[in-house]
């Protein structure tokens, strides 16, 4: 974190500003706050890995104290969960200069269907049409850091953080999450260097009022038990004109798998009343998306229609020109790594790469099967795609095969 970062922030229980506290836990290279302690009227709270840990609970209170006491090795072993850092691969995880990937860190850190579930991520039928509609946003200027609220991993975050076109003095994007380790994989893979800060959405949000042009909160929202709160504090620190997106929330009348504490189209609405909100059908979106590459804010949805359909998202926004046909832009330029989706199974032979469909599990394909809209079952393809792949060795394929996400355009060291 920098030390600019400061002036967004507050307290999320007292509500004062947040300072420096100048003791030994305070390293900085190249301008980063790498550790440290932030200080407000009421807490102390540390800054491990350049996360800054807003949370007060035994864990957070200890690693502060580990790093007070110049271990900041073991204070990030212990706020990933590692305990202790005595065995190799978690050295090697940890180590500035390793080569470990994404793919290896989930293994170690989430060795479970929440880790597989988020190295397939770019490509699921949930994240398409939610990647799509703020792609289409974003083209509107903006100006100000955005906010990814339960960011998870940072999918969405790198999506917010490279969708607006470059504009010099641009803040960047914030992401926010519960569980550190998934902030830590954000900043070390998924989006290197973003903003990110460890606290709870249980919580009142540690920023000050008015804030952000846009905030986001994908999936977790059925999963936050005080809803009332979150929904309040979404709203204080948006702008004015800002807008709130709530892709894929969970309807209480259809059917979901894992579907947490969900509630009516109807109860969602009244919740963000504040904000003019409107509701969309999440089906009807992933339509939009895959024929027309469109979104169609127009095609607003009462609760009776939406029914008992399985998710929904939900916009809110006192600005009406948001609720049009919008364009996605083609995303064909390359920010990271052209990769082949980690879905499929690869076989070279004779300089072709033969690519089967491969769900890492039959919960996984019961899920997230519906990708085969968009993903077939295998293909042949005239290139060996264990070298760096690059868009001119796939020639007039190219354009497909990223449009239809067998090839995904991924951070360096995903997989």
């Amino acid at each position: 974190m920098t030390e600019t970062l400061l002036q967004l922030l507050r307290c999320p229980f007292c509500g004062t500003s947040l300072q420096l506290v100048a003791n030994s836990a305070l390293t900085q290279e190249r301008g980063q706050i790498t550790s440290g302690v932030l200080g407000c009227e009421c807490c102390a709270f540390p800054i491990v890995a350049g996360i800054p840990v807003l949370i007060a609970d035994d864990r957070t209170r200890q690693a502060m104290h580990t790093l007070e006491a110049g271990k900041h090795d073991e204070a990030l072993a212990m706020l990933l969960g590692l305990g202790t850092i005595k065995d190799e691969k978690s050295w090697r995880l940890l180590s500035p200069d390793t080569e470990t990937n994404l793919r290896e860190a989930l293994q170690l850190l989430s060795p479970n269907a929440e880790g597989s579930y988020f190295l397939h991520r770019f490509s699921d039928p949930t994240f398409v049409p939610a990647e799509a509609l703020l792609r289409a946003v974003l083209q509107a200027e903006t100006t100000g850091p955005l906010l990814d609220l339960c960011g998870g991993v940072g999918h969405l975050t790198r999506v917010l953080d490279t969708a607006r076109p470059v504009r010099p003095g641009v803040q960047s994007t914030i992401t926010v999450d519960l569980h550190f380790w998934k902030l830590w994989i954000a900043t070390r893979f998924t989006l290197p260097g973003c903003t990110a800060i460890c606290c709870s959405a249980e919580d009142p949000l540690p920023f000050a009022s008015n804030l952000f042009p846009i905030v986001t909160l994908m999936d977790a929202f059925p999963y936050i038990w005080h809803k009332r709160l979150c929904a309040s504090e979404m709203a204080r620190v948006v702008r004015p004109d800002g807008l709130l997106a709530l892709p894929h929330l969970h309807n209480a009348l259809g059917n979901n798998v894992n579907s947490g504490d969900p509630l009516s189209p109807s109860a969602y609405r009244n919740l963000f009343a504040g904000q003019e909100p409107r509701l969309f059908s999440d089906k009807c979106l992933l339509d939009e998306v895959l024929e027309h590459q469109m979104v169609d804010l127009s095609n607003i949805k009462s609760p009776d229609q939406l029914g008992s359909e399985p998710s929904l998202t939900l916009i809110g926004s006192q600005d009406p020109s948001h609720y049009r046909q919008l364009p996605i832009p083609d995303q064909l330029e390359v920010t990271g790594e052209l990769q082949v989706n980690p879905l499929y199974k690869i076989d070279h032979r004779n300089g072709q790469s033969y690519l089967q469909l491969s769900f890492p599990s039959p919960d996984y394909e019961a899920e997230f099967g519906a990708c085969r809209r968009y993903l077939p079952d295998t293909l042949t393809i005239d290139s060996d795609l264990r070298s760096p792949i690059s868009p001119a060795s796939l020639g007039t394929r190219y354009a497909e095969l990223r449009r239809s996400r067998v090839l995904i355009d991924a951070p360096p060291r995903y997989t």
